[in-house]
């Protein structure tokens, strides 16, 4: 599916900390080359909430941050480091200031599947610390079409006399980024910077593309909207917002950008999510809401796109969906199957984002990365197959040097039926491991599948 893209992939976060330590951190990823992306880590903390150290007549604050990033497909560690912060008490002050401390740090990270843990901790105070834990998926940015980058949501951009020097700086620009992704009231202006890349890549000089940005709110009640003309006379350009919220209520609210072709009508998307509050502002009643397939992601799809996302989505459609949609003979009864398929699917319907479908399209991810083989992309090997419908098993033995025997894993999934197993077994002994025996109901059963497996 060529249409909209998940430029970042959350799966799940966890969250320990001491309850009145105020850390934030949030992170976007840019294109940096045709296997990797540059990955941008933001976090803020308040002096405040540490401990004051006394030393040679001088006040200080002292924190250790850590960063961990373990690639999931290797379990390598390929970032394992903490960050020493040691900042004096400005003469004057009898304790720490209220303002942040403010950070962006960045790291290049190949194609893949990858655990961010990022932490930070009262160096002479352990108690007082907060870790959070995010998964991911990097998938780099030079690519046949049109592209955003993430969104980075900042509390302000400094376009003029902007400092080289700082860390915050690129593109002519200092960006300063807002970990908590909070706004409120008393700081009611959001600015965002994002990265459009691979414009001119389309010969066809009919052809227009358009910029849109949309505001939702938590209702899917579109409440903010502009859009643009952008030129294909450069490869890649940076663009800029700034959006006065002072009007809207408290609530959240989610950002997103779209760019589309006139002649092809490819489209693709990036969006973020934010929280506004504003108590002195009553939520409206409605706005026009998004109902139907016209005015869904689906309603611009071009044939072809459809038959693609539904060839990726056969593996969890039931034989009377699969009848219907190969009897359906219009674009319009397509755009509707696939609007109605994944919306009886959708785990949260009052969110804007179907989280199952997100969540399907992060497997699929995963497994090209982790079971492509030289002649299949890799959610359409066996593999691929039950880690997409079945998600991550709870157990995998793997034997691939048994004496007498071919490769094989055992795949365990203990809480569906009670228990079930997936046997597969590379046969042919390139790499590719087909689905010998399984006792989950419906899928292939073969008592005596060790025969397959025996070494001639």
């Amino acid at each position: 599916m060529h249409r909209i893209f998940l430029l970042l992939i959350f799966i799940t976060t966890t969250l320990i900390s001491q309850e009145n330590f105020n850390f934030d951190f949030d992170f976007a990823q840019f294109r940096f080359d045709s296997t990797s992306n540059y990955t941008e880590v933001y976090y803020s903390f308040k002096q405040e909430d540490l401990t004051i150290v006394n030393k040679n007549g001088k006040s200080f604050i002292k924190a250790i941050m850590h960063i961990q990033i373990q690639d999931l497909e290797t379990d390598e560690l390929i970032v394992n480091k903490n960050w020493a912060f040691d900042q004096p008490i400005e003469e004057g002050e009898t304790q720490p200031s209220s303002k942040g401390m403010l950070g962006a740090i960045g790291f290049i990270l190949k194609q893949g599947f990858y655990q961010l843990t990022i932490s930070v901790h009262d160096k002479m105070n352990p108690d007082i610390q907060k870790e959070y834990v995010e998964k991911f998926s990097v998938l780099p940015f030079y690519r046949d079409h049109f592209v955003i980058s993430d969104i980075e949501l900042a509390s302000r951009i400094i376009n003029y006399n902007a400092d080289k020097k700082s860390i915050f700086y690129k593109n002519t620009l200092e960006v300063y980024p807002n970990p908590s992704i909070i706004y409120t009231n008393n700081a009611p202006v959001l600015f965002y910077y994002c990265e459009l890349y691979n414009l001119n890549l389309d010969n066809d000089k009919d052809s227009k593309l358009t910029l849109n940005k949309k505001l939702y709110n938590s209702k899917n009640d579109v409440v903010y909207e502009l859009t643009k003309s952008i030129s294909k006379l450069k490869e890649s350009i940076v663009d800029v917002g700034v959006i006065n919220l002072q009007k809207y209520s408290t609530d959240t609210y989610t950002l997103v950008l779209t760019i589309s072709d006139s002649v092809s009508n490819k489209v693709v998307a990036s969006s973020k999510k934010f929280f506004f509050v504003n108590p002195g502002v009553k939520p409206k009643e409605s706005f026009v809401k998004t109902s139907n397939y016209l005015s869904s992601e689906f309603g611009v799809y071009a044939d072809e796109e459809c038959d693609d996302l539904f060839e990726k989505s056969r593996i969890i459609a039931t034989s009377n969906e699969i009848d219907e949609f190969e009897d359906l003979d219009s674009l319009n009864q397509k755009r509707e199957f696939l609007y109605k398929f994944w919306k009886k699917r959708d785990t949260n319907p009052a969110t804007r984002v179907n989280e199952f479908k997100q969540a399907y399209f992060s497997r699929m991810s995963i497994a090209n990365a982790r079971f492509r083989t030289m002649s299949s992309k890799g959610y359409k090997t066996d593999r691929g197959r039950v880690y997409l419908k079945y998600g991550e098993p709870d157990q995998i033995d793997r034997y691939p040097n048994e004496t007498n025997s071919k490769p094989y894993e055992i795949w365990s999934y203990n809480q569906i039926e009670g228990g079930i197993i997936f046997v597969l077994g590379d046969i042919t002994g390139f790499n590719y491991y087909e689905l010998l025996h399984s006792t989950k109901r419906g899928e292939l059963q073969d008592p005596n599948w060790q025969r397959r497996i025996k070494a001639n």
